[in-house]
């Protein structure tokens, strides 16, 4: 039959082909369009299960491994992930006996699969016959085989072994009944600086700007006598060429940033020769899994390529319930507000940094519920069965190396099973009700962490969680979106650190509030455009008008130094009327705005450090800018952001209950469904502000009645008649 990979890549990309093939880079970016709806599989439940190797140990253990998924409920497997050398032992066979038989055994028992292709890992034999397909690191080292994430986007090899494995894969298992969706690859991550990739980003780079004279004027390239004269005299930034001390510090910003667009770009492009391979068999849904807020990729930059999102998520501080809600929102957000799916998980320990210590009795089911009350349509762990050797064997599973079912984490995950058994489909297509949106805008990410001052230390993830949290802690309803978002539909919208402005986003923000809506945003906002130039204005640039300051001076400290911010009688709610400002510090002039806070000390005690414009509204409110001009304290973050909520109506109802989060999800048939989930180490009493039955124990609460939570405790509430 016709390889179905016939036409991809066969040998080096030739680069006028390329330009003629594949659409220009965006120039700008204009408003995404909302009209790409996702295709989640087609279940009747949330999917429970998750990652299953059984072709690391023999058959005589799989009939342990299935009655034991029996026990525990478990509905769905990904198989398949790493698999590759198997199903493709040498460059011109193919052989399927150990995944026809992993497949027909899942099958037999009844559950549904996440079939994967298996190329999140190359086989060995690619490596040594294809050399091309190895990683060249910043540093410029050309690596050998080892470990995964170990294969070039831009290698010509790689691409079409890939794109072929993943088309046999499913004109074999395409049609088979079980198998309900695609898992291209694994955790795309990383970025390679070899000499295929300096080919394709020139031609990227071609298609971008079209001319040398566009591209000189854009990086500035007249600083240090860097003007190019030829597109091959263009490096990839690297350790070897730009940067200097890592790569987060270059010594031109527009090449690293456009580097970092191309490897997004280059990542999509191999994905989606893998799902086109596939879609010449099948058509079930395909996705691949992210991780959450990951600084090398724009995941919202794969919105259009997506069937479904999905990702896995792994804390980085087990204290820090806020982070995981937003990073389940950032996801929910790649794909307009579609539910997601949480693909892995672990159900005890992790075993991938210094210190893993144990999920808490309770902590795994609660953070399970999260993701469902954020949008999550399945519950799916990694690891199902431990892994015997190599460096996961540590890392916790369902059934951990004894196959007992005596272990408390398997009694968590039955028990688990259980409740979302109960629940059956009564979440699944549910959306979030927000009227809140935080901007996160991976351009800004990059830009502002490789701008050389006024304070390196200064990062951009802890910014937006720091966010994330004020919104987390006041009960509030919150979209994550693109800074190409559609933003009619928001009440409040915050922007932190947004460095870097292009297209409309300025007006689309007045826009916000000039129909009676809120805005926030801050220090080193409006700073440089697309391309990383600064822009000939006073700061914050093109938000100057809309947040009615001027920047006179930027002042930074190092970590534990602080400012003390004394805050206006009255313009918000603290315990004190001040609280501590740290990192960085901006002098503001009010132009058009009232000032709310002031600094306590230094030079500029006294001066503006946040102000709240306030906007003439066109169909009868007023709007609100608020500008803040330096870190925060959490405290004081907190408060400004509740005040925005307040005004709006948007606060939740349990806001003021420490550790009591608050999620809402609207199913496709009206159903209201309200989540509560305990985080905190104390019980808590309250009172229900609406009538609701649970869905986790069937019993009925009527509005008013104090209901208690114990720590970790979930509740499930179906408010529909009241709401």
């Amino acid at each position: 039959m016709t390889d179905p990979t016939a036409t991809l890549h066969a040998g080096a990309v030739d680069a006028e082909a390329a330009l003629a093939a594949e659409p220009a880079p965006a120039r700008g970016r204009a408003p995404r369009p909302r009209d790409l709806p996702a295709r989640l599989p087609r279940l009747d439940h949330i999917a429970f299960g998750g990652d299953y190797s059984p072709e690391q140990w023999g058959q005589d253990v799989w009939d342990a491994d299935h009655a034991a998924f029996d026990a525990a409920g478990v509905t769905l497997l990904t198989v398949g992930v790493f698999t590759w050398s198997l199903t493709q032992p040498a460059e011109d066979v193919f052989d399927f006996t150990a995944l026809d038989a992993i497949v027909q055994r899942v099958a037999d028992e009844g559950r549904l699969i996440c079939l994967g292709t298996g190329t999140g890992a190359l086989p060995p034999w690619i490596a040594r016959a294809h050399p091309d397909v190895n990683r060249t690191d910043h540093e410029g080292r050309r690596h050998r085989y080892g470990q995964r994430h170990n294969a070039c986007w831009s290698s010509p090899d790689y691409r079409r072994l890939a794109a072929q494995v993943a088309g046999r894969l499913a004109e074999r298992y395409g049609s088979h009944p079980s198998v309900v969706a695609w898992h291209i690859g694994n955790e795309y991550g990383g970025r390679c600086y070899c000499d295929l990739c300096a080919a394709e980003f020139r031609t990227w780079l071609r298609r971008r700007y079209g001319t040398l004279e566009a591209l000189n004027e854009a990086w500035n390239t007249t600083f240090w006598s860097h003007r190019f004269t030829d597109w091959d005299e263009i490096e990839p930034p690297s350790a070897l060429t730009e940067h200097w001390g890592g790569p987060g510090k270059t010594a031109f910003q527009g090449i690293t940033l456009d580097y970092h667009r191309f490897s997004t770009d280059n990542a999509i492009r191999q994905y989606v020769e893998e799902r086109d391979a596939i879609r010449q068999h099948s058509d079930l849904p395909a996705t691949t899994n992210f991780m959450g807020f990951y600084e090398p990729l724009d995941y919202h930059r794969w919105n259009e390529v997506l069937d479904f999102a999905s990702w896995d998520n792994y804390p980085r501080d087990l204290r820090a319930p806020w982070a995981s809600a937003l990073a389940h929102d950032l996801l929910r957000g790649i794909k307009d507000g579609a539910p997601f799916w949480l693909m892995e998980q672990t159900p005890s320990v992790t075993a991938s940094r210094d210190v893993n210590p144990v999920r808490r009795p309770g902590v795994m089911r609660l953070w399970s519920w999260q993701a469902v009350a954020h949008g999550a349509d399945s519950v799916l762990f990694f690891q199902m069965r431990q892994s015997r050797g190599a460096c996961e064997m540590m890392h916790g599973a369902v059934l951990d190396h004894s196959g007992s079912l005596e272990t408390r984490t398997f009694r968590e995950v039955a028990g688990l099973g259980a409740e979302l058994g109960r629940v059956g489909s009564a979440t699944l297509g549910a959306r979030t009700p927000a009227r809140c949106a935080l901007i996160v805008d991976w351009d800004s990410w990059w830009a502002v962490e490789m701008a050389d001052g006024p304070n390196r230390l200064l990062r951009y993830l802890p910014t937006i969680e720091a966010w994330g949290r004020a919104f987390w802690e006041a009960g509030a309803q919150l979209d994550v979106v693109p800074v190409t978002a559609d933003l009619s539909g928001y009440d409040v919208v915050a922007a932190p650190l947004l460095h870097l402005i292009a297209d409309d986003i300025a007006e689309r923000l007045d826009a916000v509030a000039r129909r009676g809506g809120t805005v926030l945003t801050g220090y080193l906002s409006g700073r440089v455009d697309e391309d990383d130039r600064r822009f000939l204005l006073h700061a914050p640039g093109p938000l100057r008008a809309l947040a009615g300051v001027r920047v006179a001076e930027t002042d930074s400290a190092p970590p534990g130094e602080a400012n003390p911010v004394r805050f206006s009688e009255g313009s918000v709610s603290l315990a004190e009327a001040e609280c501590d400002a740290s990192m960085l510090f901006e002098v503001l002039v009010a132009e058009d705005a009232e000032v709310v806070a002031r600094y306590g000390e230094d030079f500029y005690a006294g001066e503006a450090a946040v102000t709240r414009r306030t906007v003439t509204g066109e169909h009868g409110e007023d709007g609100r800018v608020w500008y803040i001009g330096t870190q925060l304290a959490q405290s004081g973050l907190s408060a400004i952001v509740r005040r925005a909520l307040d005004r709006h109506g948007l606060t939740g109802p349990y806001a003021d209950v420490a550790g009591l989060e608050h999620a809402v999800r609207i199913a496709p048939d009206g159903r209201r469904l309200e989540f509560l989930l305990h985080h905190g180490p104390d019980p808590v009493g309250i009172a229900l502000h609406e009538d609701g039955t649970d869905l986790l124990t069937g019993a009925r609460h009527a509005r008013g009645a104090v209901l208690t939570l114990q720590p970790t405790d979930v509740v499930v509430l179906d408010t529909t008649a009241a709401g």
